[in-house]
């Protein structure tokens, strides 16, 4: 089984929308027993909160689900036991090398480098702005979804 971890600060906003949009993407190529999908936060802050109500509103439209998911904050055995850890931004990547025993470095990156769309290689933290930060983050998330479901595809077929 391959492991994937989405993080950001909080794990309230970016990383839930983006377990949540790789988790249908998976679910419909079929893989979802294949692929374990999970989110995290490099910071305590909401320890156990849901996704902030904005994002579950703008996921929802989109059809996706947030419900059941928890906030919660990266922990030491996340470093052994996913085999993508991908952060939503530069400055959560850097507290993750930080974090992380140095033979599970390679396993560290951000998420946007597999966006095919945007040019961006930071997913924004829509917390601070309006409804339209999270529409905005929804279109990099799903774009940035199917390129690594497309990596994680030819990454297995090379190893079958």
């Amino acid at each position: 089984m391959i492991r994937v971890l989405f993080v950001c600060m909080g794990n309230i906003c970016r990383s839930p929308t983006a377990e949540a949009v790789f988790r249908r993407q998976v679910r419909e190529a079929g893989l979802d027993t294949e692929i374990h999908i999970d989110s995290a936060g490099t910071h305590d802050y909401h320890i156990g909160d849901e996704p902030d109500a904005r994002a579950q509103v703008a996921a929802g439209q989109r059809g996706y689900d947030m419900t059941g998911l928890r906030a919660r904050k990266v922990g030491r055995e996340d470093f052994a036991t996913f085999h993508h850890i991908l952060a939503m931004d530069a400055y959560n990547l850097s507290l993750l090398k930080r974090a992380c025993p140095p033979e599970h470095a390679h396993k560290l990156g951000l998420f946007m480098d597999f966006s095919e769309r945007f040019e961006e290689n930071e997913v924004p933290d829509p917390y601070y702005g309006g409804n339209e930060g999270f529409e905005r983050v929804l279109d990099m998330v799903e774009d940035a979804a199917r390129g690594l479901l497309a990596h994680i595809r030819a990454t297995r077929l090379r190893q079958d």
